[in-house]
């Protein structure tokens, strides 16, 4: 129980993890010099000392560095005389667990050494899918993808503006459309009374939209109209009844770089990613078998041929059966 409030303390008391990565660890005391002697340089154990040892087993203080990169961002913030001594406890916690498995040979366990085995694929697999995507999501590479659909964006996706009245049945539509028809009718004014609909108290105001911001019936009938124009009859959705009014139409501007850069970069990561695995999998010598472990023949173009009759004679042509 204490190993599970520890850990929980860990992940919740806010942690360390960028302010200890930029600190500067502690140099190991130095004997005293002679006069006049020119101080040592740093040796590799007094830039990352050791910080516990559990059975023997070293913990230094890049393993608490590493901890702590793993931490949520918002958790690192705590200064590190806070957080050093609970991530310490936890990563001896985690030593003293390896240790203890290692001394009763679960570390040789068949079924622990595949799920070692598996791990470790994945982790290989991981890191050579990074390696081939990072040249892909410099910022530079992401800049002339955006660049290679300029053309394409200059157009713009076409947008309305449009308002609408809410209501739960036909009836009530009807009542609500012939009202806005009245000569003089204020379609924001009747939208306030009637409509139970997003943006009632603005007088219906959906603001801009594209065809795919709505569901299809709506997006039909919005786009189906001019500026100014009221829908011809009441438009049914899984919401209930509208009264639709469009007061602009335009093509909506094309996004900057800033604005297109998550999808830029999803895009590249998902085109590269595939890339390479169709790339290294063909590259790879694949031999398959079948589910009894007999190897697999390759398909011929013989398969399912009919052998020809004695004397190279043509197989006769089969007959139709005569009806009885």
């Amino acid at each position: 129980m204490r190993r599970l409030m520890l850990s929980t303390a860990i992940l919740t008391s806010a942690a360390f993890g960028a302010a200890l990565a930029q600190t500067p660890p502690a140099a190991a005391p130095a004997a005293p010099a002679p006069a006049q002697a020119a101080p040592a340089p740093a040796t590799p154990t007094q830039e990352n000392p050791v910080v516990a040892r559990v059975d023997g087993q070293e913990i230094r203080l890049s393993d608490v560095r590493d901890a702590a990169g793993e931490l949520p961002e918002e958790l690192r913030a705590a200064p590190p005389s806070m957080l050093f001594p609970l991530i310490l406890d936890q990563l001896i916690a985690q030593k003293a667990l390896v240790t203890r498995a290692r001394a009763d040979g679960l570390d040789r366990d068949p079924e622990v050494r595949r799920r070692i085995q598996r791990a470790e694929d994945q982790e290989l697999q991981q890191a050579l899918l990074r390696r081939e995507v990072a040249p892909a999501l410099t910022d530079e590479a992401l800049r002339a993808r955006f660049e290679r659909g300029a053309a394409t964006r200059a157009a713009g996706e076409e947008e309305v503006h449009a308002r609408h009245i809410l209501v739960q049945s036909e009836a009530e539509a009807r009542a609500a459309l012939e009202e806005v028809r009245r000569p003089g009718a204020d379609f924001a004014e009747v939208a306030r009374r009637r409509s139970s609909g997003p943006g009632s108290q603005q007088g219906g105001d959906l603001g801009f939209f594209k065809r795919g911001d709505m569901i299809p019936e709506f997006a039909e009938a919005a786009f189906g109209l001019q500026a100014g124009q009221i829908s011809e009859n009441p438009v049914r959705t899984p919401f209930g009844w509208h009264v639709i009014k469009v007061e602009e139409r335009r093509a909506a501007p094309a996004p900057t770089f800033e604005e297109s850069r998550d999808s830029l970069r999803q895009a590249a990561f998902e085109e590269t990613v595939n890339a390479a695995v169709e790339r290294i999998r063909g590259a790879a010598r694949v031999e398959r078998f079948n589910m009894d472990g007999s190897p697999q023949r390759a398909p011929s173009l013989l398969d399912g041929a009919t052998p020809p009759a004695p004397g190279g004679a043509a197989p006769p042509a089969a007959r139709p059966v005569p009806a009885r």
